[in-house]
């Protein structure tokens, strides 16, 4: 059976200038400030002036760990924000950036698919409105001033060996991870050790998308921490007096993007932290000015609940005072036949016995999701292999764990196909139910919280970190940090930190490698397992097919 590709569906849209879609939110044509005729970035001035309007209700989209076989997260945001405007509700998407990294690797770009997307497609999934770039610009700028200093004189006693600022790029590149500087004589400065991280894992990413607004942002970069003194004491990014000017570079890109779905809908796409890696959460400046244009926002967070849901509840909404009032957790017949040990190339065989022997690994995310206190719906992303036996297999297992699942087929129909899900989304959001609270307190200590996480909500017996990061994270507390959550880094294809272990895994362990301070974007990252901070390609990297054809037309991006 043939389809169109994403791409080809995306070139046929039927776009409405942008200034049309930003007047159905009612924002002012002089407050739009185009990127062509179908993009625009909205003013600061605007969204200041929407502080005394009411929030409407906040709905998170999540997914059970990715699997090769597809889930369909982005899809399914966009899909049920269109939905939800199908039924006769003001709703707008907040989703994130997509990084060149995945683009040119293996997972593609972020822009939903089918005939759930969020156009224009290439642009979005390429350079966009350059906010990548910016951040960029901005996090290699403070990395030459630091060197920089040192090399006039270093006033400030900087210790060459405890320079914790790195590198960044857009970019997967596996060479960069850990380079030496500096080499070549005298004139090129003090030779030292460090590397490159990804842009999307920078802290000028994490910073950029939860300030509330420029002066916000400036404070932020300025309490970067990026070294330490011969006698350990911090070095901070105001210190080095590059705040200002990185905040020069970062000006228009904490203006969030608007753009449009297939449907000519309102999405705001803004920010791209990995949640693998980061936060894995669109900006929050986003998301506040979407709740104040409309009366839903469908928002998602990065891989599984386990990662990005947590994230989004622990860190984006304690940080802004956000309440969600309901959670959507996707997932597919073929990832539940994958948990329960079906290769990919026999997923389109029926196996429902395959199906149900999969179904803990969701039925772990809606009791996590659910413990958060926020009610929660199932939607099953359809593929047309799927087999009413296997559906109902899956619709079966939710209903046991105290939830609904809803087959949605908005990847090819497009709103008309998640109707039934916008309705109960509805349902859940004005029943009341929701009663958020994070996963822990704000002054809890800060191995406690990790060991938190990884017992509550990765099912893990214990924390292993050797007796240097624990003594680490007792001086961050004792130098005024300890009240910062935790942003645990590991692989997002698994509740461990094996990529291998798929289903509802217990009795394993976490091993952490290392703790970073992001004091500027305000949490700890705990570095589990055999996660990287800069990926690399894989063996045959989707760049190999990336091209222009003959009628100038972008092919390859998916």
């Amino acid at each position: 059976m043939a389809f169109k590709t994403d791409i080809e569906i995306a070139r046929e849209a039927k776009k409405k200038p942008i200034m049309e879609i930003g007047s159905k939110l009612g924002i002012p044509s002089e407050h739009l400030l185009p990127y062509g005729h179908d993009k625009a970035k909205v003013s600061q001035e605007f969204i200041k002036s929407l502080s005394g309007k009411k929030d409407g209700k906040l709905i998170l989209v999540t997914a059970i760990n990715p699997t090769p076989a597809g889930e369909g997260k982005t899809t399914t945001t966009v899909g049920l924000g269109d939905g939800l405007n199908r039924i006769g509700k003001k709703a707008v998407i907040c989703i994130r950036e997509a990084s060149l990294g995945p683009n040119f690797g293996m997972k593609g770009g972020a822009a939903g698919g089918g005939y759930a997307q969020v156009v224009p497609m290439e642009e979005m999934n390429l350079h966009f409105t350059g906010d990548f770039h910016a951040i960029t610009s901005a996090h290699n700028l403070l990395s030459a001033m630091i060197d920089n200093h040192i090399y006039w004189g270093n006033s400030l006693d900087i210790d060459e060996r405890r320079v914790a600022w790195r590198r960044v790029m857009d970019m997967n590149d596996r060479a960069l991870r850990d380079i030496v500087v500096s080499l070549g004589g005298v004139a090129n400065g003090f030779p030292r050790q460090t590397g490159f991280d990804i842009t999307v894992a920078s802290e000028v990413m994490a910073i950029l998308c939860l300030s509330n607004d420029l002066e916000d942002l400036q404070k932020r970069l300025g309490d970067i921490v990026v070294a330490y003194t011969r006698d350990k004491k911090p070095v901070y990014c105001r210190d080095i007096k590059a705040d200002g000017a990185m905040t020069v570079l970062l000006k228009d890109a904490m203006q969030p993007n608007l753009v449009q779905t297939l449907e000519n809908n309102p999405a705001f796409v803004h920010g791209g932290p990995f949640a693998n890696i980061a936060h894995g959460c669109n900006s929050v400046i986003a998301t506040k000015t979407a709740l104040k244009l409309g009366e839903y926002v469908v928002t998602e967070a990065g891989f599984g609940a386990d990662l990005g849901a947590e994230k989004f509840f622990d860190i984006k909404c304690r940080k802004a005072g956000l309440k969600p009032s309901a959670a959507v957790i996707v997932a597919t017949v073929r990832a539940m036949k994958m948990n329960g040990g079906v290769a990919k190339a026999d997923l389109g065989t029926e196996n429902v016995d395959a199906v149900k022997k999969g179904c803990p690994n969701l039925g772990r995310h809606i009791a996590n999701v659910k413990s958060f206190g926020v009610p929660v719906v199932v939607a099953i992303n359809h593929f047309y292999s799927d087999t009413d036996a296997e559906v109902a297999a899956v619709k079966a297992y939710v209903a046991e764990q105290g939830a609904e699942a809803i087959l949605c087929k908005h990847w090819a129909n497009g709103s008309a196909g998640i109707e039934d899900l916008a309705h109960k989304v509805v349902q859940l959001a004005e029943s009341g139910a929701a009663n958020f609270a994070p996963l822990y307190p704000d002054d809890m200590p800060l191995f406690q919280k990790l060991e938190t996480i990884a017992k509550r909500i990765y099912h893990a017996d214990e924390v292993i970190a050797d007796k240097s990061i624990r003594d680490q994270l007792k001086a961050w507390e004792a130098a005024g940090y300890g009240n910062l959550p935790i942003c645990v880094a590991k692989t997002q294809y698994s509740f461990t930190t094996d990529p291998s272990v798929r289903g509802a895994p217990t009795g394993h362990s976490v091993p952490v490698r290392e703790v970073r301070l992001s004091a500027g974007a305000g949490f700890i990252v705990a570095i589990c397992g055999e996660i990287m901070t800069m990926p690399g390609l894989p063996k045959v990297p989707s760049a190999e097919v990336i091209r222009l054809n003959d009628a100038g037309h972008v092919e390859g991006l998916f």
